[in-house]
């Protein structure tokens, strides 16, 4: 800024050329250049898997969560309610109806939740399956040595994006697995509150994803190694 600045403080001297001295453009990166439709396919499919991500923890941390809270503090005011009526005296229906009504739709939006979870999941395993499809036609059109030790952008090969990709599956599986476990455990109304109360710490926290999701594993190695990531 300093050095743009100074031609201002006063008059510049004239040249002997009339021609302006001007600075050579950048050249473009390689990898702009030389980027072929597999580079194109192969940034579009791993954007395509972060959203799935994305709206993985969107279904969880926010469908999922008010559904499964507003579950357990439906049964734990029904709970706190009963418990105040004398002994020998019957609820009023009025009192147990709605309640049970609210956590019977609770329950639906959870399993409506899981059957989210597991389209989400399956997308991750058919873009999964398209990356090796992207490997084998490479192979075809541009030879073994290219897919296999030419890097794609910076470092990292064709090849090693393929063949480390499926890692992200199994912590996402884990997780979808331990999900569908949770509403098992919360469908009955007979649950502890204790019980439901872990429960809900295990749904908010996703432990199968503190080190293996997308953010923790896969963000910082796109935006390193693929040109235009974002």
């Amino acid at each position: 800024m300093s050095g743009r600045l100074a031609s201002f403080r006063g008059p510049s001297t004239p040249t002997a050329s009339p021609v302006q001295n001007q600075q050579p453009s950048s050249p473009a990166s390689p990898s702009r250049t030389t980027e072929s439709t597999y580079h194109r396919r192969t940034r579009l499919l791993l954007q395509e898997l972060r959203a799935c991500t994305i709206t993985w923890d969107d279904l969880v941390l926010v469908d999922g969560l008010k559904a499964a809270k507003s579950l357990v503090d439906n049964r734990t005011e029904l709970d706190n309610a009963l418990a105040l009526i004398p002994a020998g005296k019957q609820p009023n229906h009025r009192l147990v109806g709605p309640r049970i009504s609210i956590m019977e739709k609770r329950i639906s939006e959870l399993d409506i939740v899981v059957s989210k979870l597991k389209k989400q999941f399956q997308r991750m395993n058919t873009l999964v399956d398209t990356m090796e499809s992207i490997l084998y036609e490479a192979q075809k059109a541009k030879g073994w040595r290219w897919a296999q030790e030419e890097p794609l952008w910076t470092t990292w090969t064709l090849e090693k994006f393929v063949s480390t990709l499926p890692q992200i599956l199994k912590p996402y599986h884990r997780s979808l697995t331990m999900h569908i476990e949770i509403v098992s455990t919360l469908r009955p109304h007979t649950v502890s509150f204790e019980t439901s109360r872990d429960a809900l710490e295990r749904w908010q926290s996703q432990p199968w994803l503190e080190t293996g999701s997308w953010d923790e594993t896969w963000e910082e190695i796109c935006s390193v190694e693929i040109d235009r990531w974002e």
